[in-house]
C-alpha cells in the first residue's frame, strides 16, 4: 500500500524542530509511546524513563511522541512538554514534536505502527495518550500494547529482543 517497509523509512521532527530520519535508530529496539503532559498515565513516564536507564546501553531507546489529540491533555508547546518532562520525571530519552496519531493528519509512521500491529479487535486506531509500540532490531513492529501496560510490564518483552 504504502510501500514502507521498515520505521526506518520514515522521517519525524525532533522537539527542537529538526528533521530526524528514523533510520538513525537502526539496530536498536524501539518503544515508542504516545505521550500527554497531563493524563491519568502520565507518571508512567517515571517507568519509561527507568526502562531507557536500565536497558539503553543494551540497545534500547524509548521514543515520546506527544500528542493532543485525547481530551487535549498535552495543550503545551514542545518547548513547554520538553521541560515538563525533564523537571518532573527527570525524562532523558528522546521526545520529539508534537504529532497526530489518528485521523486524516495522522503521521505516517503512526499510520504504518498502527497497520502492523492493530489494537484490540483489529483496530488501527490509537485508544489513548501511553499506548506503545514495541519494534525489533530490524525495525518491524513486533506489538501493541496499551496504555493500562505499565512498563515494568513490559520489560520482559523488550529484554528478548535486545
Amino acid at each position: 500500500m504504502s510501500g514502507h517497509q521498515s520505521i526506518y523509512d520514515f522521517t519525524v521532527q525532533d522537539i527542537k524542530g529538526s528533521e530526524q530520519d528514523m533510520g538513525e535508530y537502526r539496530d536498536q529496539v524501539l518503544l515508542i509511546v504516545n505521550t500527554a503532559s497531563k493524563c491519568g498515565f502520565t507518571p508512567q513516564f517515571e517507568g519509561l524513563q527507568a526502562l531507557y536507564s536500565d536497558l539503553g546501553d543494551k540497545g534500547l531507546s524509548v521514543l515520546g511522541f506527544p500528542c493532543n489529540q485525547f481530551m487535549n491533555q498535552d495543550p503545551a508547546d514542545n518547548d513547554g512538554i520538553s521541560e515538563f518532562c525533564s523537571l518532573n520525571y527527570g525524562v532523558e530519552f528522546p521526545m520529539f514534536g508534537k504529532i497526530e496519531v489518528n485521523g486524516p493528519g495522522a503521521h505516517p509512521m503512526y499510520r504504518f505502527l498502527k497497520q502492523e500491529a492493530k489494537g484490540v479487535m483489529g483496530s488501527e486506531k490509537v485508544k489513548w495518550n501511553f499506548t506503545k509500540f514495541l519494534v525489533n532490531r530490524d525495525g518491524q513492529v513486533v506489538r501493541r500494547y496499551p496504555p493500562t501496560s505499565k512498563p515494568e510490564a513490559i520489560r520482559a518483552d523488550i529484554e528478548k529482543l535486545l
